[in-house]
């Protein structure tokens, strides 16, 4: 049996690749998406690599930072699989 929460992580994981995929995408570096939304750098670093799980909010700010939108979001998130 699997644990609880292993979905949850590889949607973690999902997003993180989803929006690192995107930022490469716009040219910049995890830097300048930190100045973009507002953030440290290391805290893109850990969204990236699915360390986090961002709130709604947040991830609307990075969308708005990366213009892009959440069918952007979701074609990424195939792309990457």
């Amino acid at each position: 049996m699997e644990p609880a929460n292993t979905s949850d992580e590889n949607g973690q994981d999902a997003l993180g690749r989803a929006l690192r995929g995107l930022r490469q995408r716009a040219n910049i570096t995890q830097e300048e998406l930190g100045a973009r939304v507002g953030i440290d750098s290391t805290y893109i670093s850990r969204v990236e690599g699915g360390r986090i799980n961002l709130r709604w909010g947040t991830l609307q700010r990075f969308l708005r930072a990366l213009d892009a939108t959440l069918a952007d979001l979701a074609a990424e998130v195939e792309r990457q699989r």
